[in-house]
């Protein structure tokens, strides 16, 4: 290998090297978190009710993120195909696209969130639109609900 090559083979491991360390960094929004405190997504799942309005640290691969605003992330559970998302208001925090594939963590308060049923109707239609999907609105007999975090404080490990 002449020197030439050399110095571009250094060039391009110095970037590889560099970008392994930035995308290593840890990542903190909001508050800090209550590491010690976490709660397994199975668990508040099981009896989700019995957590509504308390605070709990939640952690996880995180399997998406907001595209538009990160304001919101889904966070995989430690039980198979079961996961739980975490929002935030638009701008309070920012999460970046290169967060999916990391593991967070997160403290916050634990919400229901109840549809109406123009709501879940117009959920469910616009679900269908999307995958090309015929949808009959008297499937639907009772509202869609689902649960999240709010969250004071993420950490997102790199």
């Amino acid at each position: 290998m002449n020197n030439f090559m050399k110095k571009i083979m250094f060039v391009f491991l110095l970037l590889i090297s560099h970008s392994s360390v930035v995308t290593a960094n840890e990542l903190n929004f909001g508050e800090m978190v209550d590491q010690k405190a976490t709660t397994p997504i199975s668990q508040l799942m099981a009896s989700p009710d019995k957590y509504v309005d308390k605070t709990v640290t939640i952690e996880g691969l995180v399997t998406s993120v907001c595209k538009m605003r990160g304001c919101w992330m889904t966070i995989a559970s430690d039980e198979k195909y079961q996961k739980l998302r975490i929002k935030v208001r638009d701008g309070d925090m920012v999460f970046p696209l290169s967060a999916k594939g990391r593991k967070a963590l997160a403290t916050g308060k634990f919400t229901k969130v109840e549809f109406s049923m123009k709501q879940t109707i117009n959920y469910y239609k616009r679900n269908a639109e999307h995958e090309g999907k015929t949808f009959d609105a008297a499937s639907v007999t009772k509202p869609y609900i689902y649960y999240q975090v709010v969250p004071v404080g993420v950490k997102i490990l790199g």
